[in-house]
């Protein structure tokens, strides 16, 4: 028999256990629109890149007003998320974006595959399923791996042709993106009469017309016959209504640091593409899911080009502000922003480089002490950001355009000149022989698709770390000028890093994401607030 004081106790006990459990057992909030907005290798060092240039750089483009994010971050909810897949540490972004499809562990490099190498409904799947619309924007190519990973089910990323004909079968209503060359026959790169077909239905004289294709399979008219009003520039997609293929480029769509100067292109931006997205998929009274993707973050920090970085943040950043003023209206709609995983290992460092003169300030601390102010090291000037701005190409855009030799590798001269006709941080002739240096291939691995060559670029360090071949000389030039720009880059791949998630909408809903997450848990949490399905 109890006493009065174990009743009392246990009476206790059974109440703090009811009050915690309480949440469990009511019914999880719900929204009738998600929009997912990942930036491709945005960790929070490249959102400390735009936050420090927009609010300190002497001609930041912001004037003092707020960025998306921090209008974002003011008014919602911010949190972190880890992304490791279900057998190692760090990851691509095909396994992260599958795990934020799915809410299940993946392999690495696998596509809509959960941790058995099955295939699972994504979230997209499951909300057109329930009746909603969906769609996919991606300033990369539409069957990269963060946009394929919600309408494709692949054992592996670079089967992008494979996964061409996986997202027509899935059937977003609105699929925004590059990559026109795993939509065409083969036929279209020795066929005249099939490629001229090809230009009279795009009718846009700048899309390249080439295939990567293995067959002839023609998925823009499978595409048409499915009922999809077919986009190839900005004014075809401004008069498109209802379900949209949209395919603006040959493999990537217009990079940052046009886009942020103004390039004139018949490509919708990243922002247009989104909103157009947006006004089709709310008609439906059921809600809609949409993801976005600032894809080209990520090539910019693989490259590790600061400059190009600073601008597909700027790029991403206008888009963020637009949908973000859409969603203010609404009490129904919650946007999600995070990243895939970080690239680059990136920072904005103080170094032994240039270190300031001294100088007096008027404070009465220095005045009485006869004291200068004095810094003991460089720690980064703030000119040095207008001077990031002001990069004209993308290191990418300026290497791809080289003259080359004989041998068919770009000359020292035209680099150098190629640099620093684009850059206000210059280099010389003896730096720009250095990024084009070869070394022994330590790593040699026969047929592999970038290790398979017995030399690849020089690196003083960190050499394992840069993994695709000849591309890795314009991550030197990132590292050549890294001393001028205040810029450490700690790898060519990816890190570990969790990265942000800010949530914005209903306050009950937006909330729960104010913590540390796994992706994979992210990716439940957003299924159970859309979808009304359990968070197991």
């Amino acid at each position: 028999m109890r006493t009065p004081l174990v009743k009392k106790t246990f009476v206790r006990s059974v109440v703090f256990s009811l009050i915690c459990i309480m949440p469990s057992l009511q019914a999880q909030p719900k929204i009738k629109n998600l929009i997912l907005i990942i930036g491709d290798g945005m960790g929070p060092q490249q959102v400390g890149l735009l936050e420090t240039y927009a609010q300190r750089a002497p001609n930041s483009i912001y004037k003092g007003k707020p960025t998306a994010f921090t209008q974002m971050a003011q008014q919602g909810y911010v949190g972190l998320s880890t992304h490791w897949p279900m057998d190692a540490s760090v990851v691509d972004s095909a396994c992260s974006a599958t795990q934020l499809a799915l809410g299940l562990p993946a392999p690495s490099e696998s596509i809509g595959v959960n941790a058995n190498g099955d295939a699972a409904l994504s979230i997209l799947e499951r909300a057109k399923k329930m009746g909603k619309s969906t769609g996919l924007v991606s300033d990369t190519r539409l069957t990269h791996a963060t946009p394929a990973s919600f309408a494709a089910h692949q054992p592996h990323r670079s089967l992008e042709n494979e996964i061409a004909v996986d997202m027509l079968n899935a059937a977003p209503d609105v699929m925004l993106s590059g990559g026109m060359r795993h939509w065409i026959p083969k036929s279209a790169n020795s066929d005249d009469k099939v490629k001229q077909q090809l230009q009279a239905l795009t009718a846009e004289p700048s899309l390249k017309i080439k295939s990567k294709r293995g067959d002839d399979r023609n998925l823009l008219l499978e595409a048409k016959s499915k009922g999809y009003q077919l986009a190839f520039n900005r004014n075809q997609l401004d008069s498109a209504k209802g379900k949209i293929l949209g395919l603006f480029a040959y493999s990537g769509m217009q990079d940052g640091t046009d886009y942020v100067h103004k390039v004139k292109t018949a490509q919708p931006s990243l922002e247009q593409m989104s909103m157009k997205a947006i006004d089709e998929l709310s008609k439906n009274n059921k809600g809609f899911f949409l993801m976005i993707e600032g894809g080209q973050i990520d090539w910019a920090a693989h490259y590790n080009d600061a400059g190009g970085m600073l601008h597909e943040m700027i790029k991403f950043d206008h888009m963020l502000e637009a949908v973000l003023n859409w969603a203010k209206l609404r009490d129904d709609t919650l946007v999600v922003v995070t990243a895939d995983h970080e690239t680059g290992g990136f920072g904005l460092s103080y170094s032994r480089h240039q270190v300031p003169k001294h100088e007096n300030l008027p404070g009465d601390r220095y005045e009485k002490a006869g004291y200068q102010y004095s810094p003991n090291f460089n720690f980064g000037p703030l000119a040095s950001l207008d001077k990031l701005f002001n990069q004209k190409k993308s290191f990418s855009e300026l290497y791809w355009n080289l003259e080359v030799d004989e041998s068919e590798h770009p000359t020292p001269d035209a680099l150098m000149k190629a640099v620093n006709d684009n850059l206000d941080f210059k280099i010389t002739l003896e730096q720009a022989k250095r990024i084009l240096m070869h070394e022994k291939n330590k790593d040699y691995i026969e047929g592999h698709k970038s290790l398979g060559t017995k030399e690849l670029p020089k690196f003083d360090d960190f050499e394992a770390f840069y993994v695709y071949g000849e591309e890795d000389h314009i991550p030197l030039i990132g590292r050549e000028v890294a001393r001028q720009q205040n810029v450490v880059w700690g790898t060519g791949t990816h890190t570990h890093t969790p990265v942000p998630v800010i949530a914005f909408g209903p306050e009950s809903v937006a909330r729960q994401y104010s913590r540390l997450l796994h992706h994979v848990d992210l990716g439940k949490l957003m299924q159970t607030q859309l979808l009304g399905l359990p968070n197991q």
